[in-house]
C-alpha cells in the first residue's frame, strides 16, 4: 500500500478526513486479504480477520489509530446490525420455528457445559482467585457464541438455506440471549459482593423477563404489523421507500433489544426474520428491487470493517506470559468442546442435521466474548479488577483461537454435505 505514508501527514481539520482515510485503507485491506482468503480456499472473513490481526501485531503506521478510533467503531457496529439484518432476510419465522426445538436445547447445552468448563478449569488454575469470581466471570464469557463470524461464513458458502444453518443462527441468537442474561446475574452478584450485600431475586427475574418480553414482542408484534406497513408504504411510491423502511425497522429493533438489555444484534436479527419476500412484492412487482438485494451494497462496504476491526483489538503481544498462555488453552479447550458437546441437544424428528456442522458452527466467540471481558475489567472486588491483564490476556487467546480456526472447520465440514435439492 504505497500510499500508507499518508498516515503521517497532519488532517486540514475537517473530522471525516482522517475517518475516509482510515475506510480507504480498511477497505483496501479486507479486499486484499479477502482474495488471498480465497485463493487458499477459504472464507473471505478469514482474510479479513487476519488483516486486522496482522496490522495491528507489526505496527502498521496508522493500525493504532483506527483500532481506536470512536468513528470506525461505530461504522464497525453498524456494519454487524447489517449483517444480522441480512441472515435474518434469508429466513423465516416459520423455518425458524421448525428447528426451534432443537436450536433451544442445543444453546442451553452450549450456553451451560461451557460456562461450567470455563469456571472449572479457571478455578484450578487461578488459586489466588479473591472470592471465585474471576473463575466465574471467566466461564460467562465462554456461554454465548459470535454468531456474526458463523453468519459470515455460512453466507459465503450459500448454505443459509440449510437445516444445520438453521439450527446453528437460532441456537446462536439464544445463546447471546442466555449469556447476555448470565453476564448481568454474574456482574450484579459480583457488585452486590463488593458492597457486603446479597443479590436479591427480583432483578434476576427482571433481566429475565425483559429478555424473553423483547423476543416475543418483536416476533408477534412483527409478524402482525409488518406486512400492513409495507402494504401502505408501498402507495408512496418513492423509489428508495423499501430500503428506508426495512433498514429503519432494523435500528428500531436494534435500539428496542438495547433498551430491553440484549445485544443490538438480537434485534436485527429479529427484524431480518419476520420481513418476508411477500413484503417485498408490491415493490418488485413494478420493476423495483426486492429488499436483500438493495441491502448488499450496504452491507458489502460496512461488514468487513467490523471483521477488520476484531483483528485490530486483538493484541498478541498480551500473551507473553507463561501463566495466560496456560489460562488460555485450558480456555481453549474448555470452548471447543463445551460447544462440541451441545451440538447432542439436535433433535432428527424434522429431518438429518449434521450435528458435527451444528457444533463448529457454535464454536467462535469473537466479539461477544470481547464485551464480556471488557465488563469484567470494569468490575471490582477487593480493590482488584474482576478480569486483571493474565486474565484478559487469556481470554483474548481464546476469542483469537475459536474465531481463527472456526471458518476453515465450517468450510471443511459443509463440502462434506450432500448438496440440497434443488427448488421445484
Amino acid at each position: 500500500m504505497p500510499w500508507i505514508p499518508l498516515l503521517a501527514m497532519q488532517s486540514g481539520g475537517d473530522p471525516v478526513a482522517p475517518v475516509v482515510l482510515h475506510l480507504t485503507i480498511l477497505l483496501t485491506g479486507t479486499m486484499l486479504g479477502g482474495f488471498v482468503a480465497t485463493r487458499l480456499k477459504q472464507p473471505a472473513v478469514l482474510g479479513e480477520l487476519l488483516f486486522g490481526i496482522v496490522a495491528i501485531n507489526l505496527g502498521m503506521p496508522g493500525a493504532a489509530a483506527m483500532r481506536d478510533s470512536h468513528e470506525i467503531d461505530l461504522l464497525a457496529r453498524i456494519g454487524v446490525l447489517l449483517l444480522l439484518f441480512e441472515v435474518g432476510l434469508e429466513s423465516t419465522v416459520r423455518q425458524m420455528l421448525k428447528v426451534g426445538l432443537s436450536a433451544l436445547l442445543v444453546a442451553t447445552i452450549g450456553v451451560a457445559l461451557p460456562f461450567a468448563l470455563g469456571w472449572w478449569v479457571s478455578s484450578l488454575l487461578l488459586p489466588s482467585d479473591p472470592g471465585g469470581f474471576t473463575a466465574l466471570f471467566l466461564g460467562a464469557t465462554l456461554t454465548a457464541t459470535s454468531v456474526g463470524i458463523t453468519a459470515r461464513v455460512l453466507q459465503e458458502l450459500g448454505a443459509l438455506n440449510r437445516a444445520e444453518s438453521r439450527v446453528i443462527l437460532g441456537a446462536a441468537v439464544i445463546d447471546d440471549v442466555l449469556g447476555l442474561v448470565i453476564l448481568a446475574v454474574v456482574s450484579a452478584l459480583i457488585a452486590a459482593a463488593g458492597s457486603g450485600q446479597t443479590l436479591a431475586i427480583g432483578p434476576v427475574l427482571g433481566i429475565i423477563a425483559k429478555a424473553l418480553g423483547f423476543l416475543v414482542g418483536a416476533l408477534v408484534i412483527g409478524v402482525w404489523a409488518t406486512p400492513r406497513l409495507f402494504r401502505w408504504a408501498a402507495l408512496l411510491r418513492q423509489p428508495s421507500t423499501l430500503l428506508t423502511l426495512g433498514m429503519s425497522l432494523c435500528f428500531v429493533l436494534a435500539w428496542a433489544a438495547d433498551a430491553a438489555g440484549l445485544a443490538p444484534i438480537v434485534g436485527a436479527f429479529a427484524a431480518g426474520l419476520i420481513l418476508e419476500d411477500v413484503h417485498s412484492a408490491p415493490f418488485r412487482q413494478r420493476g423495483e428491487r426486492g429488499l436483500e438485494e438493495l441491502v448488499r451494497p450496504v452491507s458489502s462496504l460496512l461488514v468487513p470493517v467490523f471483521f477488520v476491526q476484531m483483528g485490530l483489538k486483538t493484541d498478541l503481544s498480551s500473551l507473553a506470559s507463561t501463566e495466560a498462555m496456560g489460562l488460555g488453552g485450558a480456555l481453549i479447550a474448555a470452548a471447543v468442546l463445551g460447544k462440541q458437546a451441545c451440538a447432542l441437544g439436535v433433535l432428527q424428528s424434522q429431518g438429518p442435521v449434521d450435528r458435527l456442522t451444528v457444533g463448529l458452527g457454535m464454536i467462535p466467540r469473537g466479539e461477544v466474548g470481547l464485551i464480556f471481558a471488557g465488563v469484567g475489567m470494569s468490575l471490582h472486588f477487593g480493590g482488584q479488577p474482576v478480569v486483571g491483564p493474565t486474565a484478559y490476556a487469556a481470554v483474548v487467546m481464546m476469542i483469537v483461537a475459536t474465531t481463527v480456526v472456526t471458518p476453515p472447520l465450517l468450510q471443511w465440514r459443509m463440502s462434506k454435505l450432500p448438496p440440497l435439492p434443488a427448488s421445484p
